[in-house]
């Protein structure tokens, strides 16, 4: 039994930590909190039954404020600041993007109260455009702009990935490398002998590949000025 334990808390454990590698922000800070409520009211709870109800109800209102169970949650508390952008009832703002929680349906709204944006509401923006935009701004909006399209399109990032590795294919298939593209990424000069490409080609793969942390679109254009040379040579 205490081996099966064991190896329960070790899986456990493994796909926890996997969950926080690739959790958003957001979605991390919404942990946070909900451990944070529930660790102040197992403490109120704790010294309530010790009958320290000076330290029991502060705390314990605290955790529910965590955890969105009182009227108001943080705000009321003057903790709005908590874990992100500035806390309303309902709500967050950042510097660029504010957020309103409809408390009896759950739909999360949302606007861009700065910028080249200003007042434009998030449901005008098709996910791919809002996608692209939190590369661009600031901490905190970003944040809130990816805990928008969390509760908009929960498989927002998958998206985003295919669209970004669709377009890099496009892009490629659209123009033929030329033969002095071939060498500027190869690094060679142009006369270039067959050895030195395939010298050149296997170095560059060595710090490209994809097996090693590289990048696909990379990888394949290096390989696409290989095949241009040797078709050149062949010729």
């Amino acid at each position: 039994m205490t081996l099966i334990a064991g190896l329960v808390a070790v899986i456990t454990l493994y796909l926890l930590l996997q969950t926080l590698r690739t959790a958003s922000p957001a979605l991390l800070a919404r942990m946070g909190r909900k451990a944070g409520g529930v660790a102040c009211l197992a403490i109120a709870a704790f010294t309530g039954i010790r009958g320290e109800l000076a330290v029991a109800i502060p705390l314990g209102l605290f955790g529910a404020g965590l955890l969105g169970w009182s009227p108001g949650g943080l705000d009321r508390l003057g903790l709005g600041g908590l874990f992100g952008g500035r806390m309303g009832s309902g709500g967050a703002r950042s510097r660029l993007v504010e957020l309103e929680e409809d408390r009896d349906t759950g739909r999360l709204s949302g606007r861009f109260i700065a910028g080249p944006y200003a007042g434009r509401s998030l449901d005008e923006f098709e996910v791919p455009q809002l996608a692209e935009m939190i590369s661009y701004l600031d901490s905190g909006s970003a944040v809130l702009l990816e805990n928008y399209l969390d509760r908009r399109l929960p498989a927002w990032r998958q998206h985003a990935q295919r669209d970004a590795a669709g377009r890099q294919r496009r892009a490629a298939a659209s123009t033929k490398m030329t033969e002095e593209e071939a060498y500027q990424i190869l690094g060679l000069q142009p006369g270039a002998g067959r050895d030195e490409i395939g010298r050149a080609h296997r170095a560059l793969m060595k710090k490209l590949h994809p097996d090693q942390g590289g990048s696909t679109y990379l990888a394949a254009r290096v390989n696409e000025a290989k095949d241009t040379l040797l078709r050149t040579h062949h010729g």
